[in-house]
């Protein structure tokens, strides 16, 4: 019985690896679910995914949800966006709660965004419920020199039109912090901003900063608002002592130059008596002044000196 068998087991193998190559290039299965679904798939298009190596799962499923949700899908269009690298079910998902919303999204503008790398299921749920953005700590100067600090909370809507090239959040951002910076900067005091912070909203969101983004601006709330340091005083304060080190170098510049002033006449001084020894040589050779002479001015110069000098002891005394 055993050696009847043995020579079966290539045929049975060979029998097993072609129902399951039936069954992997044919998929039955997903044939019927589709038909009992109301969506006409040949098996013919199923074996053309396959050899395309196109999984037929990702297509008919979607194809499926779009059907029960009366949307006109075509597969071809379908097979061509998976093949591009995009993501059909999320993109059917998408035209189902757009087409829920009445929000006109048409199959090329859907399969558009989700190509640009955008989600567009996202997209949709944001234009039907919008979404807030936070702004950072936004520190901006009064005229005073008070420095305030808001955070600004943006409610947005995704604009479905302009979602492809369209800016993203981070354009909103900033240019809602530049507005902000712009609006607390025109302020006269830092106390107007305080008893008014609708008025940085309203002034920025009157500039039109959505234009260009990929959303809506529908309001701009200011969320807190906190009074920093005295960048007016502080930068009064930075002045005064560069002045004061301008000043300083000044007088030191010219303290400078009366010590080289002085050393100068002393050095002239100095040549001036070099001169005197010279002087009287000269004297006593050409005869204008003798011997005897020259004693008794000495003698005067000693005596003048000895008076002075008794003044000062007795002026001490």
């Amino acid at each position: 019985m055993l050696t009847t068998f043995i020579p079966l087991l290539p045929i049975l193998f060979l029998a097993l690896v072609f129902v399951m190559l039936f069954f992997y290039f044919v998929p039955v299965g997903l044939w019927i679910t589709a038909i009992f679904s109301g969506v006409r798939v040949g098996l013919g298009t199923l074996i053309g995914m396959r050899l395309r190596k196109v999984n037929p799962g990702d297509i008919v499923r979607p194809l499926i949800s779009a059907t029960k949700a009366g949307l006109d899908l075509d597969v071809n269009q379908m097979e061509a966006h998976y093949l591009a690298g995009g993501n059909v079910g999320r993109v059917v998902t998408a035209l189902i709660s757009a087409d829920r919303a009445n929000i006109d999204l048409p199959w090329k503008r859907a399969t558009a965004i989700d190509l640009a790398g955008r989600d567009v299921l996202e997209a949709v749920q944001v234009s039907v419920n919008p979404k807030v953005i936070q702004t950072p700590k936004v520190a901006a100067v009064a005229k005073d020199g008070i420095q305030v600090m808001a955070i600004a909370r943006v409610t947005v809507r995704a604009n479905i039109e302009r979602l492809v090239g369209g800016a993203g959040e981070e354009t909103i951002i900033a240019r809602v912090g530049e507005g902000t910076v712009s609006s607390i900067g025109s302020a006269g005091s830092h106390k107007s901003v305080l008893e008014n912070p609708d008025a940085i909203s309203k002034l920025v969101l009157s500039r039109g900063l959505d234009a260009g983004t990929a959303y809506e601006i529908l309001s701009i709330d200011i969320a807190d608002v906190d009074v920093g340091r005295n960048i007016g005083a502080e930068l009064q304060t930075d002045q005064a002592e560069a002045d004061k080190k301008i000043a300083q170098a000044k007088a030191e510049e010219r303290r400078a130059m009366a010590v080289a002033n002085e050393q100068e006449m002393r050095a002239r001084v100095v040549e001036a008596e070099a001169q005197v020894p010279l002087a009287l040589a000269e004297a006593f050779r050409s005869g204008r002044l003798g011997v005897m002479d020259h004693y008794r001015m000495e003698n005067v110069q000693a005596d003048t000196k000895m008076r002075r000098s008794l003044a000062e002891v007795d002026s001490t005394e």
